[in-house]
């Protein structure tokens, strides 16, 4: 089992930063990737970025070059980097974590951006 617990979400105004936190507990060895994920109410689940175990990162259309993914692997953390917010960025950020065939989910932070 792999425990997964978000912080650094909040209420912002547009065009400001926030970093978000995923750290990493529990049989974490075998983790593949690590990821973010946001949703609105009412709507699906929504791929925000991913980072492998190798270090490879992707990232949504729509957060390219305003969200960066990154880890350190000694606080088995990784992090979401967020600039030029905007208010459609206005979500619940989930994070993921890939372990062999399973998949594990934190519980998930808010982040509002105001206009």
């Amino acid at each position: 089992q792999v425990q997964l617990v978000e912080s650094g979400g909040g209420l912002v105004q547009a065009g400001v930063s926030l970093r978000l936190s995923c750290t990493a507990s529990g049989s974490i060895s075998s983790i593949t990737s690590m990821g973010w994920y946001r949703q609105t109410p009412g709507k699906q689940r929504d791929f925000v970025a991913r980072i492998t175990s190798t270090g490879t990162t992707n990232y949504a259309d729509s957060v390219k070059g305003r969200f960066t993914i990154s880890r350190n692997s000694a606080k088995n953390t990784v992090y979401l980097q967020m600039d030029s917010l905007k208010p459609e960025d206005t979500a619940v950020y989930y994070c993921k974590a890939n372990r062999n065939w399973s998949e594990y989910w934190g519980q998930g932070t808010q982040v509002t951006v105001s206009s």
